[in-house]
């Protein structure tokens, strides 16, 4: 018996060890009308995805693994096609690759954009949040595959910018869709973007929480999609933990269109008031 004890507790650290290293799943929903084409780009020191760039067609899902402690982000590319040379390219959201997989490049701004940091909170815990800090370019949402039940403190919510920000985008924000396309914006550029300046970037003298304020400009964002990131020191309601046990995520473009239409609405009516505010 006295041999038995120590086994187990041996197998018990191996079966702990095993799920630890377990990879995480991200399944990436195309909701949309059109086609997207997500970009995967790990952190440094992350091990890439299986995958770092593909296309998605309409209604269609693929389910991507990373390692469990994996960090980086995830957004859509559209509007791309091949030349004549080979080379692949975007109007929203390019890589610069010239390919369909990233391999290892950003997401040229405006993009929104789902970072997450995996296992890398107290315990353990997942942090993730959707960003338009970046701008905007294709309405996307973030939620746990198996959330925990509510808890008080609000973790492993669903978060995003399910709305169209494009609909409602400033004229001086507005990135417009080339020829023979309308006066529709196909997506929304950042105020740091379209300004480059420091009060907007939250740089120079402005590089603290303390220096750098909302602006109408993140307020639009904000108002927008109230649970994504509008400027870069919009955390307190921008962040969002959840136990790392749930083995991944949703990541849905367009999900007014999907079973996650509940959240859209509430940020579909704080597009309207806002378009109302302003005429």
């Amino acid at each position: 018996m006295g041999g038995l004890v120590p086994l187990l507790s041996l197998l018990c650290c191996l079966t702990f060890l095993l799920q630890e290293a377990a990879p995480a799943t991200f399944t990436i929903t195309n909701s949309c009308d059109y086609t997207v084409w997500p970009g995967i780009l790990s952190n440094a020191g992350a091990p890439p995805p299986s995958t770092t760039g593909f296309a998605l067609p309409p209604g269609q899902s693929l389910a991507v693994t990373v390692a469990s402690a994996w960090s980086g982000r995830i957004w859509g590319r559209t509007l791309c096609s091949t030349d004549s040379s080979g080379t692949f390219s975007c109007a929203t959201a390019d890589c610069g690759s010239g390919a369909a997989e990233c391999s290892g490049r950003g997401a040229a701004p405006p993009a929104t954009l789902a970072e997450f940091t995996l296992a890398g909170g107290t315990g353990g815990d997942d942090f993730y949040d959707v960003s338009l800090v970046d701008g905007f370019n294709v309405p996307m949402l973030v939620a746990p595959h198996a959330p925990a039940p509510a808890p008080a403190n609000g973790s492993c919510q669903a978060t995003g910018c399910p709305a169209d920000v494009n609909k409602a985008c400033p004229a001086e924000l507005r990135v417009a869709a080339p020829p023979p396309g309308t006066a529709a914006a196909e997506a929304c550029r950042s105020a740091c973007e379209a300004f480059a300046e420091a009060e907007y970037c939250c740089s120079g003298a402005y590089g603290s929480p303390a220096a750098c304020a909302p602006t109408p400009y993140s307020w639009f964002f904000k108002a927008a999609c109230p649970a994504a990131y509008s400027y870069a020191y919009d955390d307190a309601t921008s962040t969002f933990t959840c136990a790392a046990a749930g083995g991944g995520y949703d990541v849905v473009f367009c999900p007014g269109t999907s079973r996650y239409a509940r959240h859209r609405h509430v940020v579909a009516a704080s597009i309207w008031h806002l378009a109302c505010s302003v005429l």
